[in-house]
């Protein structure tokens, strides 16, 4: 397969490297995420939490994520560090999850859930810019291996957590869970450091002015297809957002089966993206985006429908996997899109824009979800998210911009 992408894109494995690293560093934010959502279930039960009340935790995680753009788009366009606030937000997010295995309240686990929102967006900004600027004209295969990483992370946690907590509390499972996320910081930081100081060295790259930065900022808001394209990715992002909160509340309390077959419901749920994720970045360079993300948003509606419907956790488990080979592959395409449409020097920004939009439609749906579940009951929730994906299947034929996309192909980005 490895073969299969190198003809592909050109690239030797080698050449590759620094994209898989930071592909790594990804995983291990979503690991921290993924290992919160597996511990869910559990902690909401000892605590004697609602669904509501589990909702709220879900969507402070969310509300701190989208606060975290409003400085970190910012940070990386203006200083130009990228591999350190990587490095940074993978240790600060660490912490938070150590921190939880000592939580003794609903207040606490606030705080740090919303510490682990702040960090997971931290990081965007800096690796896909990072990752821009290092593959322009390889961007969607760059981006697809970073977010192959996310699927890594979210595939592997469930598998790994789920076993822990066959064997621990999920306090402890908390606290084991973390050391991981240090060591995966530390290699990002001693193997990109260098190759970045030394990218800026020979590009002359200097750090850009306020004023410069805020003038970049008004042009990109002015762009209808990039901000159409935010909106797109926010409505995708919140059936993402609600699929993974209770894909494994679904398992564990509606189909009730136990925390090990939950952790493989979830990670068959992200195993399709190994494949497809790779596959669809590649596409996209050749194609362009906006066919592979129409493709990928159908699928994931009528899949979300399928799931509403199924009632046998067999079954549920298979159309979980049918979905993240659909739902996931479009994800570094709509990224690739974004840089595509914006300028190289705003990439940080246009990250924090994109992943603004979608923290911030993504914070209404654990709550309703939550009174959904309540009241309907669980798979009821399954519904609403095949309706906010098929505003975002709209949206995509609906976007502007297909000219400047075609120039930037022809342009080799």
């Amino acid at each position: 397969m490895i073969a299969a992408f190198e003809r592909m894109t050109g690239l030797g494995l080698r050449e590759q490297a620094p994209a898989w690293m930071v592909g790594l560093g990804h995983g291990a934010t979503h690991w921290i995420a993924a290992t919160f959502y597996l511990l869910l279930p559990y902690l909401t039960i000892e605590m004697g939490l609602s669904y509501a009340t589990a909702g709220l935790l879900v969507t402070t995680f969310h509300i701190c994520s989208f606060a975290a753009n409003f400085g970190s788009g910012m940070v990386v366009d203006v200083l130009g560090r990228r591999v350190l606030v990587q490095a940074v937000a993978l240790v600060i997010g660490g912490l938070a999850l150590t921190l939880m295995s000592t939580a003794g309240g609903i207040v606490t686990l606030l705080v740090l859930v919303g510490i682990i929102g702040a960090t997971n967006n931290l990081w965007h900004p800096a690796a896909i810019s990072f990752l821009s600027g290092a593959f322009p004209k390889n961007r969607g295969y760059a981006l697809s291996i970073h977010t192959l990483g996310a699927t890594l992370g979210d595939s592997v946690a469930p598998l790994c957590i789920g076993a822990l907590l066959a064997a621990l509390t999920w306090r402890e499972t908390a606290a084991w869970g973390s050391i991981p996320v240090y060591v995966v910081a530390f290699l990002v930081f001693v193997s990109l450091v260098r190759l970045e100081r030394r990218a800026r060295v020979e590009a002359g790259t200097k750090s850009m002015t306020i004023a410069a930065y805020f003038s970049g900022i008004r042009l990109m808001i002015r762009d209808k297809a990039a901000m159409g394209l935010c909106l797109m990715a926010g409505f995708r992002s919140m059936t993402q957002s609600g699929l993974i909160m209770f894909v494994p509340i679904y398992l564990a309390n509606t189909l009730q089966v136990g925390p090990f077959m939950t952790g493989v419901g979830v990670m068959a749920m992200q195993m399709g993206a190994f494949v497809a994720g790779p596959a669809a970045g590649a596409w996209s360079d050749r194609v362009g985006r906006r066919p592979v993300v129409l493709a990928g948003a159908t699928g994931t509606t009528l899949t979300v429908l399928f799931l509403a419907l199924a009632g046998n956790e067999y079954i549920f488990i298979a159309g979980v996997s049918v979905l993240g080979f659909v739902l996931f592959a479009i994800r570094p395409v709509i990224h690739s899109w974004m840089m595509d449409l914006t300028p190289d020097n705003m990439h940080g920004s246009a990250t924090s824009a994109l992943f603004g939009m979608q923290s911030a439609l993504s914070l209404p749906i654990p709550i309703i979800g939550g009174f959904i579940a309540d009241s309907y009951g669980v798979g009821a929730v399954f519904y609403m998210l095949a309706g906010t994906m098929l505003i975002a299947n709209v949206l995509v034929a609906m976007l502007p911009g297909a000219a400047k996309e075609d120039a930037a192909k022809q342009d080799g980005v």
